[in-house]
């Protein structure tokens, strides 16, 4: 057997039969899975509870049914950017079986993904989780005897340095020139403000500031030490079955004791499957990785 080289350059067929397209069996999870949502009428579903976001006339949209799988292929493959969704389902031939695209169609683009997630409210969003809870429980997949509850503190999409103030509505660096001002500096200069800003407590006190872009967003300390807009994500996990069983979003500032109570409160989906006892864990266990379910869920935020 001779030494094969890789083709640098090709001359591309202009014409391609679809009988010679590769073709992918299939990968066996992604087919269960669309056999379940087949059965039980998903496709439907998603289309009736988000009918009233799309008009009846101009060009179709992407289907509720493909955007909600897009989430789920997010989930599966650990991916919590758009980008990230579209490329795998794009180059994955058994991802494109799953949503159902042929080989000769082209899967929606990160653009589409994101365009459709802004059309669609919260509320949506939630009632097709409680749809997938339920089927979990019917399925026999979600036992709700032992839940563990991991928080985890998520940089926002918005710049701490466009905050401004929650009263008088000036940006940070306009009102530490105020501030030089009416301590005596006419032109303060950018060592002055910050020699300035260094000497003033609670400078980062999110009773005074807010982001315009994200009002939810609080200023915190991120774990690596630096300081961000941030949201904080709790999750509870059914940890006999790895099922995501409740996804609250709070805000940064709050601590664990703060939000304990509620967070405690939300794992009230899993009734359904009539638990003997439920306890709730603090913590996550240690063989379980952080992203199991920080990724796909939060970005669209089931809370």
């Amino acid at each position: 057997m001779s030494l094969g080289k890789r083709g640098r350059e090709k001359q591309e067929s202009i014409w391609i039969e679809a009988a010679s397209l590769a073709a992918s069996g299939g990968h066996p999870f992604y087919e269960r899975l669309n056999r379940i949502l087949d059965s039980r009428g998903f496709d439907a579903f998603a289309e009736e509870a988000c009918r009233v976001f799309y008009s009846t006339t101009g060009r179709p949209g992407l289907a509720p049914g493909i955007y909600f799988r897009l989430l789920l292929v997010g989930y599966f493959e650990g991916m919590d950017s758009e980008r990230g969704m579209a490329w795998r389902s794009a180059d994955s031939l058994a991802l494109r079986r799953f949503l159902g695209y042929a080989l000769d169609e082209a899967t929606p683009d990160h653009t589409t993904i994101s365009r459709t997630r802004r059309l669609i409210d919260v509320e949506t969003h939630r009632a097709v989780f409680g749809w997938v809870l339920q089927v979990l429980a019917e399925e026999g997949l979600l036992k709700g005897n032992t839940v563990a509850i991991d928080g985890s503190t998520l940089e926002a999409n918005a710049a701490l340095r466009s905050i401004v103030h929650r009263v008088t509505g000036e940006a940070y660096n306009e009102f530490l020139k105020r501030l030089a001002t009416e301590s005596g500096i006419e032109t303060p200069t950018r060592e002055e403000l910050a020699k300035l800003d260094r000497k003033r407590p609670r400078k980062g006190s999110n009773e005074e500031w807010e982001s315009p872009q994200d009002p939810d967003a609080r200023i915190v300390k991120m774990k690596d030490g630096r300081t961000h807009l941030a949201h904080k994500a709790e999750h509870a996990v059914d940890l006999e079955t790895g099922a995501v069983v409740a996804v609250v979003l709070h805000a940064a500032s709050a601590g664990d004791t703060q939000t304990s109570p509620t967070r405690c409160a939300r794992p009230e989906r899993t009734s359904a499957v009539q638990p003997r006892q439920r306890r709730i864990r603090r913590s996550v266990p240690r063989d379980r990785p952080r992203w199991f379910w920080t990724r796909a869920i939060t970005a669209t935020k089931f809370c």
